[in-house]
């Protein structure tokens, strides 16, 4: 705890003791210490509270500083210290920290608890919790132990602190808010109190007890200057690798991005573009320059990976793989949604301000109309559906470049197929023969190929007849779910 008397000079500002504050002058029973940690580690969390704290020295009712002869390095029971034996009597899950200063030539013992994490915290295999500034058992309290639970499996990786104890010139060094307000079409403020005040209403700082700030993992994600700086984000970063061919043996170049997400996305998109294949085209003695990938395609698919990523998963971050013939992104976790449905349903993510401020500054689509407009430009440019694979941690989309229709392996055509009979579905219209050809640039001397493929799409349950009894040139399909 850096800034130990300004962490004191704060919490003696409460008018009373809460239920994440509890202040004492000698009391050292450890029975109750160990109560008292459990209690309020579970109200912290109840309560939206990275921790709470016990304080010795400190008169409870007036809140003068008196100094406490309590030393919890000296303390023993049964032979071993109290820090032990507490760690031995409390939950796995239970986090605290002791640490002693000076105010006004007093001694001062300070317990910092952190909130409860993953599940309640237990004391010799019993929950408490702080009613006022009573410690009491949490199973007499049904409803609020409903309320913790709320709190602990909602809790985000988001919100979770990536450094703390900064000033507010500390945040203006670590932060490109610069971007932050060119994105947003803001001014920026003319002082350091007015640009934090708008980053902590984003939730990407936040105010410590002690007064000082801490940035939360959001803001180390979305505005860093140098991500390398934090370490619960540092390995998040995105990484994008070149290859000579189509496999990984001769690697061309890698970078690793250095900033956060939002500050470079448009830089990271302009990087990628340029090693990508062009096509070339002279008219009326203009020169065209024609990306074999559309942009959108690649920003939308891009932005998705780093919004849905799970950022639970430790030592990996989203990956862009370019090989001669594709484009591979990669992120940790796998979908929320079924993938088969990822036209029609609106997306879910586990990281919901991440994904509510990118789409804020346009930098991925609408909720719902992301794959939507992939599919839909894939199309255009007569691109297969790009293929999503799930493997146990993570997800790849693979986006490749043009091919005839013979050389589509089947899987994807059938893929295709039933990506097509799903955004003509969303578009209010159906799948027929001629609508399938022209998404694969197929001529109509070719149709009973393109029934075949239907035929082994339907086969495959992906899509079903929107008439049975029409006559078969007429015949017309929609997605299996319509």
């Amino acid at each position: 705890m850096a800034n130990l008397a300004l962490l004191v000079e704060e919490l003696l500002k409460k008018p009373t003791e809460t239920e994440w504050l509890e202040f004492k002058l000698n009391n050292t029973n450890p029975e109750t210490i160990g109560e008292n940690v459990c209690a309020i580690s579970n109200s912290a969390t109840l309560h939206n509270h990275n921790y709470g704290y016990i304080i010795w020295g400190v008169d409870e009712d007036t809140h003068k500083i008196l100094g406490t002869t309590f030393d919890w390095r000296k303390s023993r029971i049964g032979g071993e210290e109290l820090e032990s034996w507490l760690r031995h009597n409390l939950s796995e899950n239970a986090n605290f920290h002791f640490e002693s200063t000076n105010i006004f030539e007093k001694n001062i013992v300070v317990l910092q608890i952190y909130k409860a994490i993953n599940s309640t915290v237990k004391f010799k295999n019993i929950e408490y919790i702080r009613i006022g500034s009573y410690t009491k058992p949490l199973n007499k309290y049904p409803e609020i132990e409903k309320q913790i639970w709320n709190r602990i499996n909602s809790a985000k990786f988001e919100d979770m602190y990536a450094k703390q104890d900064l000033t507010q010139n500390d945040i203006i060094n670590a932060f490109d808010y610069i971007s932050y307000f060119d994105l947003l079409n803001k001014p920026i403020p003319d002082n350091a109190e007015g640009i934090v005040f708008y980053l902590a209403e984003e939730k990407m700082v936040e105010k410590q007890d002690d007064g000082l700030f801490a940035i939360t993992n959001l803001g180390a994600l979305l505005f860093s200057k140098r991500i390398r700086d934090f370490d619960t984000v540092s390995r998040k970063s995105v990484r994008i690798i070149q290859y000579n061919g189509n496999d990984r043996t001769d690697t061309i170049r890698e970078v690793t991005g250095q900033s956060g997400y939002a500050s470079k996305f448009e830089n990271m998109i302009e990087y990628i573009l340029g090693l990508l294949p062009a096509k070339e085209e002279i008219s009326g003695g203009l020169r065209k320059v024609e990306m074999l990938y559309p942009q959108i395609v690649l920003r939308e698919l891009i932005a998705n990976a780093l919004i849905h990523q799970d950022l639970s998963i430790t030592g990996a971050g989203p990956m862009i793989e370019i090989f001669n013939g594709r484009v591979e992104i990669t992120n940790p976790g796998t979908p929320l949604i079924d993938t088969k449905r990822i036209i029609d349903v609106p997306p879910r993510s586990r990281n919901e301000k991440l994904s509510g401020f990118m789409h804020r500054v346009n930098i991925c689509e609408e909720r719902g109309s992301g794959w939507d407009k992939v599919e839909k430009f894939c199309e255009q440019n007569r691109l297969p559906a790009p293929v999503i694979n799930i493997y146990e941690d993570s997800t790849r989309v693979i986006l490749k470049g043009i091919q005839t229709f013979k050389d589509i392996p089947l899987v994807e055509k059938i893929w295709s197929c039933y990506m097509h009979a799903c955004l003509k579905q969303v578009s209010g219209e159906r799948m027929s023969n001629s609508s399938l050809r022209d998404r694969f640039g197929v001529p109509e001397s070719n149709s009973a190929a393109i029934s075949k493929l239907m035929k082994m799409t339907e086969d495959e349950g992906l899509i079903k007849k929107f008439d049975p009894y029409t006559a078969p040139r007429y015949m017309s399909y929609v997605p299996f779910w319509a």
